[in-house]
């Protein structure tokens, strides 16, 4: 980066950008510097406005010779966030596409796609953990598969076997609403407080702070509920959840797929 560039950037703002055009995902960038994923991404709207730039490539090329531009700062903000979503939207296609091959090389094995898409849900979203709950009808759940989960609250999960949920519970507003339940804080709601066993067990023993469930749809009947969760208190935003309905519309294809291959 020449020295026109290098003023106009700060010392944090030059180690995100060299990152970044080094290959990074905003969470690798964020665990190398220690700091917030949010906040490598404020810091590149940052950049991409102060160099007038809109990709990543641009962005590289303004590394070795920078030329400033005539943009008006508003316009230059709205370039800047536009390129950024591309940028996004283009890795969210790759990290799609992946989870496809994955799943068409899993064939029949029910169990490797869910935990292929699982794995991958995770990543993009940044979470920690995630289950897999089939819904049994009745407000009852069983959890069907974990990833990365505490051995304490499987071992508590699979001690239960199918379960009644309570309807103010997350799991029990996306059954009475068919719609994703995103909660900000696990601690933070009345059924902590009240002792409800599975908060308790989500955050005591999962150590769970941030939760969404996005439900599994195969036409107008529920199959289950795809959940992951953070072990800090960090609410999922929307391209979260747009991902993880992605992925959750992938598992219920897997399951009915499996489940058709049996009855048949």
């Amino acid at each position: 980066m020449n020295g026109q560039t290098s003023e106009m950037l700060s010392m944090r703002e030059q180690e995100v950008v060299a990152a970044y055009v080094d290959g990074q995902s905003y969470k690798e960038i964020a665990r190398n510097l220690g700091i917030a994923p949010a906040t490598v991404r404020t810091h590149l709207r940052t950049v991409y406005r102060k160099l007038g730039v809109t990709s990543r490539s641009e962005l590289a090329q303004a590394q070795a010779n920078h030329a400033g531009t005539g943009t008006r700062r508003s316009d230059a903000d709205l370039v800047a966030e536009l390129a950024l979503e591309l940028d996004e939207a283009m890795r969210r296609e790759r990290i799609f596409a992946r989870v496809l091959r994955i799943i068409s090389k899993q064939g029949d094995d029910l169990d490797g796609v869910v935990d292929a898409v699982l794995d991958h849900a995770l990543k993009i979203c940044e979470a920690e953990f995630g289950i897999l709950f089939e819904y049994r009808g009745d407000l009852r759940f069983r959890a069907m598969r974990t990833r990365n989960i505490a051995p304490g609250f499987g071992d508590w999960l699979a001690q239960q076997g199918v379960f009644s949920v309570g309807a103010d519970t997350g799991l029990g507003r996306l059954v009475s609403r068919r719609a994703t339940v995103n909660i900000a804080d696990v601690r933070g709601e009345d059924t902590y407080r009240a002792g409800v066993p599975l908060r308790l067990a989500t955050a005591d023993l999962g150590h769970a702070r941030s939760f969404v469930a996005i439900p599994m749809i195969w036409g107008e009947r529920l199959l289950g509920a795809f959940t992951i969760y953070r072990t800090r208190v960090h609410p999922f935003n929307d391209r979260a959840l747009e991902l993880a309905q992605l992925f959750s519309d992938q598992a219920a294809i897997a399951i009915e797929n499996a489940r058709r291959q049996t009855d048949g």
